[in-house]
């Protein structure tokens, strides 16, 4: 009996080739236009990196690295330095992602877990609703009803009670004026909670079915399902809605600007007025009335890109050893 032997079919184009060969030419003009898109993306991005970066070019010869860490700030006498921005730009963001996470947190739970059918949707859409908000009045509305309310009540308490405890107390020693740094993180914190919630909310509700009950099977309680199946399966995307509140934060310009007080004055107190680089801009950019007042202020939105590209990227790189983790 003759044994058949197949050879190999070396005219046959390697499987790669041949999927490409069998591409329409629409779907090639779909990917064309879909990486037209994303490359315009980065190219924008880039463009408006080396705009600034053209821009403040004077402020960069002129005062070097010091530009950085100066604290001056003299119009007059031609003197700017960046640090005062650049510290106000962080901690009123960081106060407010310490007012915002935890409410964000339990608007979530409340309407993934607890809160009934009929109640979800009405409160879920007006939390949604004051992302629409501008943020022109939430600075009307800080600067003339929350900044007295924290001058007449909180602010003196907190001078009170906390100026004289050792390592705190410099935080909370100053005048209780309302306006400061303290107020601006508030507002920056209730500005930023509808953001951080409607995404925390959504990665909670798309948990699957099957995990919830299968822990309720097993006896958890609604906090175990919570802290034990909930948050382990969404903590990568929990993790980006809190970044993304924060670059929200960063780049906030007019509610900070009516409450912040402008003050380019350097201060551990969070009670003092203070400055961010957004503030900066919007309050002072039509009063530059020379080229390396401009050239600085310019420097400062060129500063505030790389402030807020660093922070993502640190959030972006959390978020992969988290998925790492995970795996």
């Amino acid at each position: 009996m003759a044994t058949v032997t197949v050879s190999p079919d070396t005219d046959r184009p390697p499987p790669r080739r041949r999927a490409a060969s069998v591409i329409s030419p629409g779907d090639r003009v779909f990917r064309l236009l879909t990486a037209s898109a994303a490359w315009l993306v980065l190219l924008l991005l880039l463009g408006a990196a080396l705009s600034m970066a053209w821009g403040g070019r004077l402020a960069f010869q002129t005062f070097g690295w010091g530009f950085l860490t100066s604290m001056d700030w003299d119009a007059v006498q031609h003197k700017f330095g960046a640090l005062v921005p650049i510290y106000g730009t962080l901690v009123s963001s960081a106060l407010a992602m310490l007012v915002a996470v935890p409410i964000s947190f339990g608007i979530a739970i409340f309407l993934s877990e607890v809160a009934p059918a009929w109640m979800r949707g009405p409160i879920g859409m007006a939390i949604e609703l004051l992302a629409a908000v501008p943020s022109i009045i939430y600075g009307m509305w800080g600067l003339f009803v929350f900044a007295p309310f924290m001058g007449s009540h909180v602010e003196p308490w907190l001078t009170e009670h906390l100026a004289m405890v050792p390592g705190l107390g410099q935080f909370f020693d100053g005048p209780p004026i309302g306006i400061g740094m303290l107020t601006a993180g508030i507002i920056l914190g209730i500005m930023t909670i509808p953001f951080i919630s409607s995404v925390m909310r959504d990665v909670f509700q798309a948990v699957p079915p099957a995990l919830r009950e299968s822990a309720f099977a097993l006896g958890a309680t609604p906090w175990e399902v919570i802290w034990k199946v909930t948050l382990p399966h969404t903590r990568s995307a929990v993790m980006g809605a809190i970044f993304l509140g924060l670059g929200r934060a960063l780049g906030e310009t007019m509610a900070v600007t009516f409450v912040l007080g402008n003050a380019h004055d350097f201060s551990l107190s969070l009670l003092m007025p203070g400055n961010s680089i957004a503030a900066a801009i919007a309050n002072e950019f039509t009063e530059a009335d020379s080229p390396i007042y401009l050239s600085s202020l310019i420097a400062l939105g060129f500063l505030l890109f790389v402030v807020t590209f660093i922070v993502l990227a640190i959030a972006k790189l959390m978020l992969m050893r988290i998925e790492r983790k995970a795996r």
